[in-house]
């Protein structure tokens, strides 16, 4: 990279609990091999060294390592702060790297040093940019919405797992009760089964005891008092009852952490510039909006929207070979961006009728549900980033001839 010349260069091997650090000269000849521990001492003797070698050197520093937002940090967002240039190296890029170099077996140190040399030399390659990209400056709303975006969904998927599993003990033990209720993460559900320590207790609950816990009417009470005549229990469930009562509990503690997280993501959503402009998209929801914004992280990493396009997952590789023609996903995605673009863009199919329209030619012409969807959204990237560079917010524009002739016309 020719904006590489006369620098210090640092390639960082990153591991669990320390990393292998090399640093070379603008020639690339290794100045200094060591280890540093994952720990604030480790990261004040590599800062220290940093320091040390832009002085004597009189050059300025760039660091390269595998791993930024991974085990790498917090040390990348403090070699950031430092003033430092921090490159991000993939991983997948420099193991093909390796290869074409002939390099020794795979060691840390050996990976130090093949990261000083990827850097220096892939200006030399049209991938370059591909294997080795600036981390820019991320506003401090969209760290804080990729880290509550992330929670949620490690909450979400931990109520799926525990669900499935109460709903399987009740299965063996009284499949019955399981017909009460479509949702069986409704509030009177859970709170029915919570409101004693047995099910056989619960069996006997008169009329007036069911009215009065928290989201029983009526109605759910009737079906009760009807399960409660011909109640049947296995052989188990004095054993089972107690732990179906706990992942009752358990679920419903989810989902006030859930719904509070809601909370602080769509204030957060609300009040940044990137999260308004997405939101504004009809069918975009304010929870996809903040992990598509948080996984984003700052519009200047990407070049145009095709690169966009390619890290949101809405870009398929081409894999035709001889008479096969067919796409392939890439493999180096951001795969929670692109969940959420598929939800987003599925919303938006049922409610904006160009959308539809566009939807249903795509699935006339033989392409599957998800193939269609991701060609919507590759036109809907198109849209996001006309939107980011115009600063407008997203309205349909209504035309007669797009109905007829079945094209889109998404306005940013």
């Amino acid at each position: 990279m020719s904006d590489l010349k006369d620098k210090i260069t640092v390639g960082i091997d990153v591991g669990c609990y320390n990393h292998r650090v090399a640093i070379a000269d603008s020639a690339g000849h290794i100045i200094e091999e060591f280890n540093i521990d994952h720990d604030h001492l480790g990261f004040a003797h590599l800062l220290y060294k940093l320091y040390c070698y832009e002085k004597d050197y009189d050059s300025s520093v760039v660091v390269a390592m595998e791993g930024v937002n991974g085990y790498a940090r917090p040390l990348d967002k403090m070699i950031i702060s430092k003033g430092y240039k921090l490159l991000n190296v993939n991983n997948l890029k420099l193991s093909r790297f390796r290869e074409m170099s002939s390099s020794p077996a795979k060691t840390d140190a050996l990976d130090a040093r093949e990261i000083i040399k990827l850097v220096l030399y892939s200006g030399n390659f049209k991938w370059g940019k591909d294997v080795i990209q600036e981390v820019e400056t991320v506003p401090e709303e969209h760290n804080i919405l990729k880290r509550l975006t992330r929670r949620r969904r490690q909450l979400v998927e931990d109520k799926v797992r525990i669900m499935n599993r109460m709903e399987s003990d009740l299965q063996a033990v009284c499949p019955e009760i399981l017909k009460l209720v479509k949702n069986k993460d409704s509030d009177c559900f859970l709170n029915l089964l919570t409101c004693r320590q047995s099910l056989e207790e619960i069996a006997r609950i008169r009329r007036t005891t069911l009215l009065k816990i928290r989201g029983v009417g009526k109605k759910f009470a009737d079906k009760v008092q009807e399960w409660q005549k011909e109640a049947h229990f296995s052989d188990e469930i004095g054993i089972v009852a107690p732990m179906i009562v706990l992942d009752a509990s358990m679920i419903q503690e989810l989902k006030q952490h859930i719904k509070e997280l809601n909370l602080q993501i769509a204030e957060i959503v609300n009040s940044s510039r990137l999260g308004q402009l997405i939101s504004s998209i009809p069918g975009f929801g304010l929870i996809c909006t903040g992990e598509i914004v948080g996984e984003i992280g700052s519009m200047n990493r990407f070049d145009d929207e095709a690169s966009l396009a390619y890290y949101l997952g809405m870009a398929p590789l081409d894999n035709s070979s001889g008479k096969k023609q067919g796409t392939k996903i890439p493999r180096n995605i951001n795969t929670r961006a692109k969940a959420a673009m598929m939800t987003s863009v599925a919303h938006n199919i049922r409610e904006v009728a160009e959308s539809k329209i566009f939807y249903n030619r795509k699935r006339s012409e033989g392409k599957r549900h998800n193939k269609a969807v991701r060609c919507l959204g590759r036109h809907m990237v198109r849209v996001i980033w006309a939107m980011v560079k115009n600063d407008e917010l997203y309205h349909v524009k209504q035309i007669e001839s797009v109905k007829k002739e079945g094209k889109m016309n998404l306005v940013a």
